[in-house]
């Protein structure tokens, strides 16, 4: 993708924008390097000229906007005004025209590089002791996100049926597989909320290519079918599904393991129409399943009793409750999407285009991931886990030694990450085992009606019923 072609002035713009990276990244030093950012750029095959944004310095406005807590497009230019007369430089201009013309310019494929990038160079990095049982464990799920209500987001991304028209929102579907031992997002698939092949397992296959051998992969019954089961066992990977709901379980059946505990087979199904014929005569004719039912004895907990499929076998190596608390590490799967969804504030993109509003999705990963990169450094030399340390206060703890990173020089970044990730350990997450709370708001919203119908028709009949 060439967006003009580079001249004399391309080195400085270069190196000024490295500068930029450094300065604005310190806590990401080690987990979004400039060079990986350079890295991904040129596998992008981006070429600029001497240009205020080139793509370095306008990825790093957009991370700077995406921690900051207003979100504001002018605030992240002026950051950029303010590093740029700190370092002697010629001022920009603070209206935030120039920026948004250089976002439109930043390729797409950039950010999701980043992203996966920024993600699996904590994971590369856990400890022995964060793993389970030595392996990789692997959380997949799916959430939405509501676009602006533009005709163009509306026409890629419908909003649901049940929604009148001029009403409702645009939604994306998101499905991400997260790390739980740091947190961190892995990939992430992007797609429609309503049509065919939409659904979570639909868009989860493009991230397959992600699993590594060894990987344990925990899921909702969503994912539970038999494809999916042989899909992730292809890549020597295993499997750890709550049984769908459609399934019929019996105990009786199969060679018996424990109480509620037996190992059956499944037949291999129909060919899907997603599914091409070569690769449905690759999957073997029968899978051995193995089939745990968990008794859940917490007080508030609305699930009584649940049944979890696994290819884990060897009830020797994996005991019941082993591979039935297992699946119990899902429960990060609807933490950490809600970490980026309101405390990173990408459940409601602004972009007003498909392209735009993609782009502002995936901007959120590349911060996000370098703050859990920070964070589980922080706890491993805290003697902690990466989910005892607040994610909310490692943001605002971030975004706060930020300007002192930009003010201060080179040789003093070390001391200043030292003590920012002596400050990270203290936002400590209490331990609340078996908390019991009511889903209710105490305090009362302002009692304005609902909008059920387009605004401006709304402001119309306003307008007529003041001038009648």
């Amino acid at each position: 993708m060439a967006h003009a072609t580079p001249c004399r002035g391309r080195v400085h713009v270069a190196v000024a924008g490295r500068r930029f990276a450094e300065a604005a990244g310190l806590p990401f030093a080690d987990h979004l390097p400039a060079a990986a950012v350079d890295a991904a750029v040129r596998a992008e095959g981006v070429r600029f000229r001497d240009r205020l944004y080139p793509p370095a310095v306008t990825l790093w406005v957009f991370l700077s906007r995406v921690l900051d807590a207003t979100h504001c497009r002018r605030q992240a230019v002026a950051r950029f005004l303010a590093w740029r007369v700190g370092q002697g430089l010629a001022p920009c201009a603070a209206d935030a025209g120039a920026y948004c013309k250089a976002r439109v310019r930043l390729p797409e494929g950039v950010l999701a590089r980043l992203a996966r990038d920024a993600g699996r160079r904590p994971r590369d990095r856990t400890p022995d002791g964060w793993r389970w049982r030595g392996r990789t464990v692997k959380v997949v799920d799916g959430t939405t996100v509501a676009l602006a209500d533009t005709p163009a987001n509306q026409r890629d991304y419908p909003q649901p049926r049940s929604r009148k028209p001029g009403v409702g929102f645009p939604l994306v579907r998101l499905v991400a597989p997260f790390a739980p031992a740091t947190g961190t997002a892995l990939d992430a698939a992007l797609g429609p909320y309503r049509g065919k092949q939409t659904g979570e397992s639909a868009l989860f296959r493009g991230p397959h290519d992600r699993l590594e051998a060894g990987d344990v992969l925990l899921a909702d019954r969503h994912y539970c079918s038999y494809f999916e089961l042989a899909l992730v066992g292809e890549r020597s990977c295993d499997a750890v599904f709550r049984m769908h709901q459609r399934r019929r379980v019996d105990f009786r059946r199969g060679r018996r393991l424990g109480p509620s505990d037996h190992v059956v087979t499944w037949a291999k199904p129909a060919r899907p129409e997603w599914l091409a014929p070569e690769e449905y005569a690759r999957l073997p004719a029968e899978l051995t399943i193995r089939e745990v039912r968990v008794w859940v004895n917490r007080p508030g907990y609305r699930t009584r009793v649940l049944v979890v499929a696994t290819t884990l076998l060897d009830a020797g190596t994996f005991p019941w409750r082993e591979a039935a608390a297992s699946y119990g590490a899902r429960r990060y799967a609807e933490l950490d999407p809600r970490a980026i969804k309101d405390t990173l504030q990408m459940g409601a993109p602004r972009g007003k285009t498909p392209a735009m509003a993609r782009k502002e999705v995936w901007a959120h990963l590349p911060a996000y991931n370098p703050i859990r990169g920070v964070m589980a450094r922080a706890a491993c030399e805290a003697g902690l886990l990466p989910w005892e340390v607040s994610f909310a206060g490692a943001v605002r703890t971030v975004v706060a030694f930020a300007p002192l990173a930009w003010a201060t020089d080179e040789g003093e970044w070390e001391e200043i990450a030292r003590r920012l990730l002596a400050a990270l350990a203290e936002h400590r997450v209490n331990d609340r085992p078996g908390r019991c709370e009511p889903r209710a708001r105490k305090r009362r919203p302002q009692t304005y009606p609902l909008l059920n119908e387009p605004r401006d028709r709304a402001r119309a009949r306003l307008t007529a019923r003041r001038c009648a």
